[in-house]
């Protein structure tokens, strides 16, 4: 029997692991005349390409993984398998097919076989089933997590260490994109928005296993290697070991510029965890932190345990280290928060300093709490993938767009990196809070039309916008957007919003040049312009980026005492 095992992913420079870990467990239970090998696609690719890679080979089986990202295109793509191999077993697994496996075989006759939750062992077992022309359904011992018409299983949740996924093919794979990799399964919180407390409880895997992975990825190409461990800090000594393992090899068996990508619980970090993080080379790690929510009801009802006193003290600690991107998130949609409440957990998210505040918004998974217990999370959301939230109780249709506004502007100007001082400036100026800032911009942007306008021309409505506000000072105001664009664009052009005409530059960039201390390196593009606010003459050479802000250094000088250096 040929099997295919198929992921279809959001981007190209994602690498799934998941069918990789079922090849690894086919491989070792060495399942009687099965033959498995794994391919991989993308939501943007033509079906047509994507339906040809599948099929190549004539496979008898061909099994999804099945995510909210991509359920859709992976349902569509297995009718045109059934349609082209009739006789082809279709089989579906993942998170967004393990908790209503009953409602996805009822309405797509395409699928033949569900296997719910872990695969590593079910899968070989089903896949062997099927090739000795057994039903799968009537096996004994049974497969776990299979689920067929008129026959349901729990999801599998397996005990121990899964075989390593990492063999010969998965590194030629992966040809320099995302790399990751799990040193523990299942989650110490039960959050009612989420899957990942359903997976059991938390078990690690073996330390020196971790280790010979983490050389593996890093030696492999790939520039970041994300842990996919939920709660990598659940377990403190088994996140330090890996954390000192990191700094111990880094630079030597690591290569420099690998970045490591870790989800932490931010209010449980140790004294030690912060030694160590402290010691991280600039850029060698990245750290996702999820807060959700600062509303202390909110947080009870969605049942996460977080002190939020610990955890924006953390927070703020882990910035001013400077030597690593720090990303935080706020969930729009959770009970109890109506718009001012959910204002006042921006503006204190916002306040920390994280290189970056993702707004997202609920989304009622399959076999959340929050979906599969209506009567105490009242909401209403999409029927169809990302089940996005619609309406709550304290939350209008209206509000909610309100916020999706405030996340594109959010988005174009503090997490793109690219208007940081802008919007700083803007702010104080006009004594706004980040909340209402953010609101009012992107209310703007959405009647301008900013969707899909190019760099310059949004720099432009953001510059006549900023300008429009009580008590800027428009000189300021340039001052900041030029030094934003300037160290965010590595082409030292500005636009022509920005631009100024005015001979004293000419003899600024001539002066810089004559001085040895200001002098351009060679071969490097240069970028200059006059801050009129300041009287300043701000440079910068387009060398290296800081990998944590993603900013070029600028720097500046006197006008007035440029000419007497």
């Amino acid at each position: 029997m040929k099997a295919v095992l198929f992921a279809l992913n959001a981007k190209y420079i994602h690498s799934s692991l998941a069918p990789w870990c079922l090849l690894a467990g086919v491989e070792a239970a060495g399942p009687a005349g099965v033959c498995a090998e794994v391919r991989e696609g993308t939501v943007n690719e033509p079906e047509r390409d994507v339906l040809a890679r599948i099929l190549d080979g004539e496979p008898d089986a061909v099994l999804f993984s099945c995510y909210l990202w991509n359920i859709r295109e992976t349902l569509r793509l297995a009718a045109a398998v059934k349609a082209a191999r009739p006789g082809a077993y279709v089989v579906l697994g993942g998170p967004e097919v393990s908790y209503n496996a009953g409602e996805v075989l009822a309405e797509n006759p395409q699928v033949d076989y569900i296997l719910s939750g872990e695969g590593e062992r079910s899968v070989p077992m089903l896949l062997a089933s099927l090739a000795a022309g057994r039903k799968p359904e009537e096996e004994a011992p049974p497969i776990p997590g299979l689920c067929a018409r008129g026959f349901l299983s729990a999801p599998c949740v397996e005990e121990g260490a899964p075989p390593s996924p990492y063999a010969p093919a998965y590194l030629e794979n992966l040809r320099g994109r995302i790399a990751y990799l799990e040193t523990s399964r299942g989650c110490p919180y039960a959050c009612a928005f989420c899957l990942s407390g359903r997976c059991g409880k938390p078990r690690w895997f073996p330390l020196e296993q971790a280790k010979r992975n983490i050389l593996t990825l890093a030696r492999s190409g790939a520039h970041t290697v994300k842990f996919i461990d939920r709660t990598f800090n659940a377990k403190p000594a088994h996140a330090n070991a890996i954390l000192a393992f990191i700094l111990k090899h880094y630079g030597r068996d690591i290569p420099a510029g690998v970045c490591f990508h870790f989800e932490l619980a931010g209010d449980i970090l140790r004294e030690e965890t912060f030694a160590l993080l402290e010691q991280a080379p600039q850029g060698a790690f990245q750290l996702e932190i999820g807060m959700q929510s600062f509303c202390e009801k909110t947080l009870a009802a969605v049942r996460r345990k977080t002190d939020t006193g610990v955890l924006k003290q953390n927070i703020r600690r882990l910035v001013a280290m400077g030597n690593m991107h720090v990303h935080i998130d706020l969930i729009a949609g959770l009970p109890h928060e109506d718009l001012r409440t959910f204002g006042e957990s921006f503006n204190t998210g916002y306040a920390l300093g994280a290189q970056m505040l993702q707004l997202g918004f609920l989304k009622l998974l399959h076999g959340a709490a929050m979906r599969e217990e209506p009567e105490e999370f009242p909401c209403v959301f999409s029927e169809d993938p990302p089940y996005e939230v619609q309406k709550t109780p304290w939350l209008s249709p209206e509000e909610l767009d309100v916020l999706r506004a405030a996340e594109d502007a959010l988005e174009r100007c503090y997490n793109s990196g690219r208007f940081l001082e802008t919007a700083a400036y803007a702010m104080a100026a006009a004594g706004l809070s980040p909340f209402v800032f953010y609101c009012r911009l992107g209310a703007a942007g959405a009647r301008h039309g900013t969707a899909n306008i190019p760099l310059d021309d949004y720099t432009a409505f953001l510059y006549n916008w900023c300008a429009a506000l009580p008590g800027i000072d428009k000189a300021c105001l340039r001052d900041a957007m030029v030094r934003d664009r300037l160290a965010t664009n590595s082409t030292g052009r500005l636009p022509q919003c920005l631009h100024v005409t005015d001979a004293l530059l000419g003899r600024a960039v001539k002066r810089l040049a004559q001085n040895p201390a200001t002098a351009p390196l060679p071969g490097v593009r240069r970028g200059v312009a006059l801050l009129y606010g300041t009287r300043q003459v701000v440079f910068v050479d387009y060398t290296q980026k800081n990998p944590v802000t993603g900013r070029y250094l600028l720097h500046t000088r006197s006008i007035d005492n440029l000419f007497t250096e």
